[in-house]
């Protein structure tokens, strides 16, 4: 199926955002421990972080050594021992680590395999400056660095050991008093609530007439009220004034009134009372 210029301008624009400067640069894939991932990662930029040493041998592979810099070896401090443990739990640790390490070498195959790095933009800047995605080269060898037997490493691996059974949470010895609180089973307020409630006594249905006059009465007062309120005032069960109040008022679904009832405009007396007053007063402004 034919693609259309949009889709090829598309295609034509992703492909340019790769960088291929360095594609032809042969480089290394090289695996290298925890620790001295941990230890470059905390480096500054543009920090000697060690040195290689590659020896042509008389068999295929070269004989590659890294000696890694003073200030990579040190100790790590100033920091809690939670997390020294963290770093060892994470295959890693704040000791001092081995200086010296040597390369296994290893073939490719039959594989293709490329370094990528990625460069963030900036989307304030105008005009925005987009991600940069370069290829650093394609690897032709692949190595694995690994220490050589001494003092420094066998003290990470007793540390690993011992560290490994150590739970996440530890009992600690108290050598002072801590207040203690013992539960409560009813506050203050629910007891003041409980007692009220008592002297209330239970609501009881009234008679609906009775009802009804209590709750025109109140309505002369405001026009609008909620269900809680109306219960207060009539001492009614919930369901029994819900259904008294579905007969004599509307419930506003709407704003500004929401969930607020008021009387039926059959029932409004206030309103015509307001009418006959005005009236009143507009005769007494006649004569």
């Amino acid at each position: 199926m034919a693609e259309n210029g949009s889709e090829k301008k598309e295609k034509q624009k992703k492909a340019l955002d790769l960088d291929l400067t360095h594609a032809t640069r042969d480089v290394w894939l090289v695996k290298v421990p925890k620790y001295i991932s941990d230890r470059w990662t905390k480096a500054g930029p543009n920090a000697d972080v060690g040195k290689l040493k590659i020896r042509q041998g008389p068999g295929l592979h070269p004989h590659v050594s890294l000696t890694l810099a003073d200030n990579i070896c040190a100790p790590i401090t100033g920091i809690s021992e939670k997390e020294s443990l963290d770093l060892v739990r994470n295959s890693s640790t704040s000791k001092e680590i081995p200086k010296e390490h040597k390369f296994r070498i290893s073939g490719i195959a039959a594989q293709t395999l490329g370094v990528f790095s990625l460069t963030p933009g900036d989307r304030e800047h105008v005009p925005p400056i987009p991600d940069k995605v370069q290829m650093e080269g394609r690897v032709v060898q692949r190595a694995e660095c690994a220490p050589i037997q001494s003092q420094s490493y066998m003290n990470i691996k007793k540390e690993a050991i011992a560290k490994a059974g150590e739970p996440v949470r530890k009992v600690m010895q108290i050598q002072k008093h801590v207040q203690a609180y013992r539960p409560i089973a009813k506050h203050a307020h629910d007891i003041i609530h409980d007692r009220e409630k008592k002297l209330k006594g239970k609501k009881m249905r009234d008679d609906k007439e009775k009802v009804m006059e209590i709750l025109f009465s109140l309505f002369e007062k405001h026009q609008f009220y909620n269900i809680k309120d109306l219960a207060e005032e009539t001492r009614q069960p919930m369901n029994y004034l819900k259904q008294i109040l579905n007969e004599v008022c509307n419930y506003n679904v709407r704003p500004p009134n929401r969930n607020m009832w008021e009387l039926k405009p059959e029932f409004r007396h206030y309103k015509a009372e307001k009418e006959t007053k005005k009236a009143a007063e507009s005769d007494s402004d006649s004569d």
